[in-house]
């Protein structure tokens, strides 16, 4: 399995989480602090990132790998990949499709972490169906990605060279998929507890210092550096508010929960 930061191969064990988004610093905002109490837990965390971030206001391509791979340490995640997706044309394609189902088949997750499917930005919900869908390929035992990106002629180039002569990836669907909701106002289904990793979660937001430095590019778009925090821990605390703890992330599952036990439910009614 592909590690930290280069993609060289040395772990083969299968990922706990896998969270999936669009672009470099989109899972430190919705679903940073999450992957880091997976890891402080000891559970095997990845990202996909789908783009480069060539397309970005501010900052290069470059900067954003550089800038991902130190936010990527300091969440404690042990796997993080790039695709050459196209910043700013997220499309839900057949080879889309395929190169995201490959890397699951590869990583073998049990849970996925998606953007939820509604938002502003178009590569952020449809990254949430693109996942999906790529979910449900990785699953199909008569189907081979790699084998079919080979032949459209996708894919990385150093890809192609690591699959050369290599057999064919058995079949994946993760267990569970759930959909990060902070980019959207929708009441989530759970939240998780994040007061102790919430320093943690903001020190890799702010690993992307070509991002959220004050400078006159996309001034307009991008909050001030001393309003970063404010904004940052006010949804933390918002979304904490409703799970009866500091600060909290916001996840959506289409699934009806399982309770076995009524007296084991957490939170307070009254």
């Amino acid at each position: 399995m592909s590690s930290l930061p280069g993609g060289s191969s040395h772990d083969m064990s299968s990922l706990d989480i896998l969270a999936i988004a669009a672009h470099r610093d989109d899972v430190e905002q919705t679903c940073g602090g999450t992957l880091l109490k997976a890891a402080q837990r000891g559970q095997r965390t990845g990202i996909l990132d789908l783009t480069q971030g060539e397309m970005g206001t501010r900052g290069t391509a470059d900067d954003r790998a550089r800038e991902a791979a130190d936010a990527a340490k300091i969440l404690g995640v042990g796997w993080r990949r790039a695709l050459d997706i196209p910043d700013g044309r997220v499309e839900n394609t057949w080879e889309n499709r395929l190169k995201v189902a490959a890397v699951i088949r590869e990583t073998r997750p049990r849970v996925i972490i998606l953007p939820y499917w509604k938002g502003r930005h178009p590569d952020h919900y449809t990254a949430s169906i693109l996942g999906y869908e790529a979910c449900f390929l990785a699953g199909l035992a008569k189907l081979d990605p790699r084998a079919q990106t080979s032949e459209l002629g996708v894919g990385r180039p150093q890809d192609s060279r690591r699959d050369a002569g290599a057999t064919s990836l058995p079949p994946h669907r993760p267990f569970k998929i759930i959909y990060a909701t902070l980019y959207y106002d929708i009441r989530p289904t759970f939240v998780v507890d994040i007061g102790e990793q919430f320093e943690g979660k903001f020190a890799s937001i702010l690993a992307y210092k070509s991002q959220f430095t004050d400078q006159d590019a996309g001034k307009d778009l991008f909050p001030a550096h001393d309003e970063i925090r404010a904004r940052v821990e006010s949804m933390a605390r918002f979304y904490g508010g409703l799970g009866g703890v500091t600060h909290a992330e916001p996840f959506l599952q289409k699934e009806v929960g399982l309770v076995e036990d009524l007296l084991a439910l957490p939170v307070k009614s009254i």
